[in-house]
Protein backbone atom coordinates (compact mmCIF):
# COMPACT_ATOMS: atom_id res chain seq x y z
CA UNK A 1 0.00 0.00 0.00
CA UNK A 2 1.28 3.44 -0.85
CA UNK A 3 2.11 5.70 2.12
CA UNK A 4 0.15 8.64 0.66
CA UNK A 5 -2.97 6.59 0.00
CA UNK A 6 -5.40 5.19 2.55
CA UNK A 7 -6.86 2.73 0.05
CA UNK A 8 -5.50 -0.67 -0.87
CA UNK A 9 -3.78 -1.16 -4.22
CA UNK A 10 -4.48 -4.87 -4.40
CA UNK A 11 -7.13 -7.34 -3.43
CA UNK A 12 -8.09 -10.91 -4.14
CA UNK A 13 -11.17 -12.85 -5.04
CA UNK A 14 -12.58 -15.93 -6.69
CA UNK A 15 -14.02 -16.68 -10.13
CA UNK A 16 -16.57 -19.48 -10.11
CA UNK A 17 -17.53 -20.71 -13.56
CA UNK A 18 -20.53 -22.80 -12.57
CA UNK A 19 -21.43 -24.01 -16.06
CA UNK A 20 -19.83 -23.59 -19.46
CA UNK A 21 -20.11 -25.51 -22.72
CA UNK A 22 -16.83 -27.35 -23.42
CA UNK A 23 -16.24 -25.38 -26.63
CA UNK A 24 -16.30 -22.12 -24.67
CA UNK A 25 -13.78 -23.16 -21.97
CA UNK A 26 -10.63 -22.09 -23.90
CA UNK A 27 -12.21 -18.69 -24.59
CA UNK A 28 -12.99 -18.23 -20.89
CA UNK A 29 -9.36 -19.05 -20.05
CA UNK A 30 -8.08 -16.58 -22.67
CA UNK A 31 -10.34 -13.85 -21.27
CA UNK A 32 -9.18 -14.46 -17.70
CA UNK A 33 -5.55 -14.53 -18.87
CA UNK A 34 -6.00 -11.21 -20.64
CA UNK A 35 -7.58 -9.44 -17.65
CA UNK A 36 -5.15 -10.85 -15.09
CA UNK A 37 -2.06 -10.66 -17.30
CA UNK A 38 -1.09 -14.24 -16.45
CA UNK A 39 -1.81 -17.65 -17.91
CA UNK A 40 -5.07 -19.12 -16.71
CA UNK A 41 -4.80 -22.89 -16.81
CA UNK A 42 -8.10 -23.84 -15.20
CA UNK A 43 -8.89 -27.37 -14.05
CA UNK A 44 -12.26 -28.08 -15.64
CA UNK A 45 -14.54 -30.77 -14.26
CA UNK A 46 -18.01 -32.03 -15.13
CA UNK A 47 -20.94 -30.04 -13.74
CA UNK A 48 -23.24 -32.72 -12.27
CA UNK A 49 -26.20 -30.30 -12.23
CA UNK A 50 -26.12 -29.82 -16.01
CA UNK A 51 -25.27 -32.54 -18.52
CA UNK A 52 -22.52 -31.62 -20.96
CA UNK A 53 -21.46 -28.55 -18.99
CA UNK A 54 -18.11 -27.98 -17.26
CA UNK A 55 -17.15 -26.02 -14.17
CA UNK A 56 -13.96 -24.43 -12.82
CA UNK A 57 -12.91 -22.25 -9.90
CA UNK A 58 -9.99 -19.86 -9.73
CA UNK A 59 -8.67 -17.67 -6.95
CA UNK A 60 -7.11 -14.44 -8.19
CA UNK A 61 -5.01 -11.54 -6.92
CA UNK A 62 -4.99 -8.17 -8.68
CA UNK A 63 -5.71 -4.45 -8.45
CA UNK A 64 -8.86 -3.22 -6.75
CA UNK A 65 -11.64 -3.28 -9.36
CA UNK A 66 -10.46 -6.47 -11.06
CA UNK A 67 -13.64 -8.29 -10.04
CA UNK A 68 -15.77 -5.87 -12.07
CA UNK A 69 -13.46 -6.23 -15.07
CA UNK A 70 -13.64 -10.03 -14.88
CA UNK A 71 -17.44 -10.00 -14.62
CA UNK A 72 -17.68 -7.58 -17.55
CA UNK A 73 -15.58 -9.83 -19.76
CA UNK A 74 -17.39 -13.04 -18.78
CA UNK A 75 -20.88 -11.60 -19.25
CA UNK A 76 -20.29 -11.37 -22.99
CA UNK A 77 -21.07 -15.12 -23.12
CA UNK A 78 -24.72 -15.16 -22.17
CA UNK A 79 -24.82 -18.97 -21.72
CA UNK A 80 -22.30 -18.91 -18.84
CA UNK A 81 -23.35 -19.27 -15.24
CA UNK A 82 -20.72 -17.63 -13.07
CA UNK A 83 -19.92 -15.66 -9.95
CA UNK A 84 -16.99 -13.34 -9.31
CA UNK A 85 -16.08 -12.14 -5.86
CA UNK A 86 -13.70 -9.38 -4.87
CA UNK A 87 -12.67 -9.29 -1.22
CA UNK A 88 -13.05 -6.16 0.87
CA UNK A 89 -9.73 -4.37 1.36
CA UNK A 90 -8.47 -1.26 3.16
CA UNK A 91 -10.92 1.55 2.36
CA UNK A 92 -12.85 -0.46 -0.24
CA UNK A 93 -15.96 -2.64 0.14
CA UNK A 94 -15.97 -6.03 -1.48
CA UNK A 95 -18.16 -6.95 -4.42
CA UNK A 96 -19.97 -9.99 -5.73
CA UNK A 97 -21.18 -10.45 -9.28
CA UNK A 98 -23.49 -13.23 -10.43
CA UNK A 99 -24.60 -14.08 -13.94
CA UNK A 100 -27.39 -16.45 -14.93
CA UNK A 101 -28.79 -16.90 -18.44
CA UNK A 102 -32.17 -15.19 -18.59
CA UNK A 103 -31.48 -13.06 -15.51
CA UNK A 104 -28.35 -11.29 -16.68
CA UNK A 105 -25.69 -9.80 -14.44
CA UNK A 106 -26.26 -8.85 -10.79
CA UNK A 107 -23.81 -6.82 -8.66
CA UNK A 108 -23.76 -6.28 -4.94
CA UNK A 109 -21.40 -4.65 -2.46
CA UNK A 110 -20.20 -6.99 0.24
CA UNK A 111 -18.86 -6.62 3.76
CA UNK A 112 -15.67 -8.23 5.03
CA UNK A 113 -17.60 -11.41 5.91
CA UNK A 114 -19.32 -11.61 2.49
CA UNK A 115 -22.77 -10.30 3.41
CA UNK A 116 -24.45 -8.16 0.75
CA UNK A 117 -24.64 -4.54 1.89
CA UNK A 118 -27.61 -2.32 1.09
CA UNK A 119 -26.68 1.30 1.69
CA UNK A 120 -28.83 3.78 3.56
CA UNK A 121 -29.52 5.81 0.41
CA UNK A 122 -30.50 2.73 -1.58
CA UNK A 123 -32.92 1.62 1.13
CA UNK A 124 -34.43 5.12 1.34
CA UNK A 125 -34.86 5.12 -2.43
CA UNK A 126 -36.69 1.79 -2.24
CA UNK A 127 -38.97 3.06 0.51
CA UNK A 128 -39.71 6.30 -1.37
CA UNK A 129 -40.12 4.53 -4.72
CA UNK A 130 -43.76 3.71 -4.02
CA UNK A 131 -43.51 0.49 -6.03
CA UNK A 132 -45.90 -1.19 -3.64
CA UNK A 133 -43.66 -4.19 -3.03
CA UNK A 134 -40.73 -3.26 -0.81
CA UNK A 135 -39.98 -6.91 0.00
CA UNK A 136 -39.57 -7.75 -3.71
CA UNK A 137 -37.26 -4.76 -4.22
CA UNK A 138 -35.09 -5.84 -1.30
CA UNK A 139 -34.97 -9.44 -2.57
CA UNK A 140 -33.86 -8.14 -5.98
CA UNK A 141 -31.21 -5.88 -4.43
CA UNK A 142 -29.88 -8.83 -2.42
CA UNK A 143 -29.62 -10.96 -5.57
CA UNK A 144 -32.01 -13.62 -4.28
CA UNK A 145 -33.13 -14.76 -7.74
CA UNK A 146 -29.50 -15.26 -8.78
CA UNK A 147 -28.73 -17.15 -5.57
CA UNK A 148 -31.75 -19.41 -6.10
CA UNK A 149 -30.78 -20.11 -9.71
CA UNK A 150 -27.12 -20.85 -8.87
CA UNK A 151 -27.55 -22.91 -5.71
CA UNK A 152 -27.66 -26.32 -7.44
CA UNK A 153 -24.57 -25.39 -9.48
CA UNK A 154 -22.60 -24.30 -6.41
CA UNK A 155 -22.84 -27.68 -4.74
CA UNK A 156 -21.89 -29.48 -7.95
CA UNK A 157 -18.20 -28.89 -7.42
CA UNK A 158 -17.41 -30.52 -4.11
CA UNK A 159 -13.82 -31.69 -4.31
CA UNK A 160 -13.10 -29.82 -7.56
CA UNK A 161 -9.59 -28.45 -8.02
CA UNK A 162 -8.98 -24.70 -7.60
CA UNK A 163 -6.50 -22.69 -9.69
CA UNK A 164 -4.60 -19.65 -8.34
CA UNK A 165 -4.04 -16.67 -10.63
CA UNK A 166 -1.84 -13.70 -9.70
CA UNK A 167 -1.36 -10.32 -11.33
CA UNK A 168 1.45 -7.97 -10.38
CA UNK A 169 0.16 -4.98 -8.45
CA UNK A 170 1.59 -1.67 -7.35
Amino acid sequence: MRASNQFADATSGVVYIHSSPAALCPHVEWALSDVLDCRANLKWSAQPSSDGQLRATSNWVGPVGTGATLAGVLRSWQMLRFEVTEDASDGVDGERFAHVPGLGLWRGSTSANGDVILSEMRLKSMIDGNSGNLAAEIEHALGSSWDDALETYRTGGAGAEVTWLHRNVG
